[in-house]
Order: structure tokens, then C-alpha cells, then sequence
């Protein structure tokens, strides 16, 4: 109460300011996907570097003693899976644009399980493998790589699993306003928004496991 008796003017938004906030948070979930693959990208560069450093410099001939090589048919279809999975992803995430949020739900759910699968490979090559870790270059970078590809497939499953959560709920919130893909709400931009910087995750993950297959399996 003031001195006058009279309650303080209550506080509230105007519509710009509700506008502003959202197009900040919108260019907050764009920042923040693009940051995340910056930072995955440096992880991986400085493994991208210690492989070219240790086989151009090939100390005691100990960058890959008797050509060993971690199993080719598993790698190729931890890449094959990976790559599925994303490019099934992006497929989806168009699919949203154009309106059909069934389609991005059964591309998404699909990513999810082939993502999980290539992490399990992955997983499973790393007790398949000829050699110890340590025993020459190739052996330690390959044990590193395993451990960040497993690390950023968990990820982008994890990011993506959320999403097709939040689009659940957000189906039964207000299915008078339209579905997460077509309706104008704050809400449904933001998850929109979000969809697009996973989708971008995922694209990042399928380059990413492209490169270095042909690092470990085809140089």
C-alpha cells in the first residue's frame, strides 16, 4: 500500500517487450546449438591433430606397427548408422517445416534408436580390438576418438530424445492452438527453434563420424 492507500500499479508487459524476449530466446537456442558444436569441434580438432602430428612424425616407427587396424566392418557401420540417423533426422526436421510434426516424431524416434545403436557398437568395437591402448599412436588415437564419438553420440541422442518429449507435452497442452510444427505460440517457436540447432547437432555428428572413419579405416 502506498501512503495514499491506493495498491502500486501492477507491473506488466507490453506486447513489444513479450516480442523482444522471444526473439531473444530464439536467438539464444540458435547460439547456443552453434556454440556447443564449436565446442565438440575443437575436442575433435585436437584429436584430428595429434593423429596427423604422430603418423607424419612416426617415431620409432611406432605410429601403426604391422599396419593394425581397428575392425573395419564394425566401423563401417558405426559411420553407416550415424550418417542414417542424422540425414533421417534432417528428413524430419523439413518435414516439420512444411507441417507434418507426425513425420519429424517417427524420423526423430528412428534417429534416436539408430543413435543409440551406433553408440553401442562403438561400445562393443572397443572390446574387439587387436590392440592395447598405448601400444602405438594409432592404437592411442583411436582410443580417443572412441571415447568422444561415444560421448557425442549420447548427446545428440539425449538432445533429441528430449525434444520429441517436450513435443508430448506440448501436444497436450493447448491442441486447440494447433500442433508444436504449425502453431504461433511462444512455446512451440521456442521448441521449433530448439528442433533446428539438434538438427544441425546431428549433421555435425554424421560429418564428423565421415571424417574420421576415413582417418582410421581408409588412410
Amino acid at each position: 500500500m502506498t501512503e495514499t492507500g491506493k495498491k502500486p500499479p501492477l507491473f506488466t508487459e507490453t506486447p513489444e517487450e513479450r516480442e523482444f524476449e522471444l526473439r531473444a530466446a530464439v536467438g539464444a537456442y540458435w547460439s547456443g546449438g552453434r556454440l556447443l558444436i564449436g565446442m565438440y569441434a575443437f575436442l575433435f580438432a585436437s584429436l584430428a591433430f595429434a593423429y596427423f602430428y604422430l603418423r607424419s612424425n612416426n617415431a620409432g616407427q611406432l605410429w601403426r606397427p604391422g599396419g593394425v587396424t581397428a575392425p573395419t566392418g564394425i566401423g563401417g557401420a558405426i559411420f553407416g548408422v550415424t550418417a542414417a540417423s542424422a540425414l533421417l533426422a534432417i528428413y524430419g526436421q523439413r518435414r516439420m517445416r512444411s507441417g507434418s510434426i507426425l513425420d519429424w516424431e517417427v524420423s526423430g524416434w528412428t534417429s534416436v534408436f539408430g543413435g543409440l545403436v551406433a553408440a553401442g557398437l562403438q561400445m562393443w568395437q572397443l572390446t574387439e580390438l587387436p590392440f592395447f591402448p598405448g601400444s602405438s599412436g594409432y592404437a592411442s588415437c583411436f582410443i580417443g576418438w572412441a571415447v568422444l564419438n561415444i560421448l557425442l553420440l549420447l548427446s545428440g541422442v539425449y538432445w533429441l530424445e528430449t525434444n520429441l518429449a517436450l513435443c508430448i507435452r506440448l501436444k497436450r497442452i493447448d491442441p486447440e492452438d494447433g500442433t508444436p510444427a504449425t502453431s504461433n505460440g511462444p512455446a512451440a517457436q521456442l521448441f521449433r527453434a530448439n528442433v533446428e540447432s539438434c538438427t544441425y547437432f546431428w549433421g555435425f555428428m554424421a560429418v564428423v563420424g565421415g571424417l574420421f572413419w576415413m582417418f582410421f579405416y581408409v588412410l
